[in-house]
């Protein structure tokens, strides 16, 4: 996918660990998880929103865009 989440890079900067983030924005320890390890498929905005503020960052500083081949056949599957 292309969608990386760099979760793990903001934890080290706050020097925060996953746990306390887990009880800070009142979401699941494994769900944190999911969402750390780039297994998860989509994010809730209330989600976001409170990793946002719990975290003092934007949502482009938790989310980045990385083309992949995939996407270039995507692309070219979309334009014939």
């Amino acid at each position: 996918m292309a969608i990386r989440v760099t979760l793990d890079r903001i934890l080290l900067d706050r020097r925060m660990s996953l746990t306390d983030l887990s009880e800070k924005v009142g979401v699941t320890l494994a769900n944190l998880s999911i969402l750390k390890t780039g297994k998860a498929k989509a994010i809730r905005f209330s989600t976001l929103n409170a990793l946002c503020r719990v975290l003092d960052c934007q949502p482009g500083e938790l989310l980045s865009y990385e083309p992949s081949d995939n996407d270039a056949e995507l692309e070219k599957a979309e334009a014939d």
